[in-house]
């Protein structure tokens, strides 16, 4: 049995979407501030992963320094 077979089925691409995703469940829930750095989320998301996130966020012209309010759009909030 060879490793590389095996290696090539445990690589998951991440979208942007799953990322923003994330990164609204976190600040939803209190853990994470919008005002926070992108890399806050390498705490809340397995190490292994990371490569892949760091990734698809360079690719979309995010930086790790670049705040998670820039990553997740903007709420529009309607009054009741």
């Amino acid at each position: 049995m060879t490793t590389t077979a095996a290696n090539s089925t445990l690589t998951r691409h991440y979208t942007l979407d799953d990322i923003r995703d994330e990164a609204r469940q976190l600040v939803d829930c209190g853990t994470l501030d919008r005002c926070q750095p992108i890399c806050a989320l390498c705490g809340y998301i397995a190490a292994r992963e990371w490569p892949f996130i760091e990734a698809e966020l360079e690719s979309n012209d995010y930086g790790l320094r670049d705040r998670i309010g820039d990553l997740i759009p903007h709420e529009t909030w309607s009054n009741d």
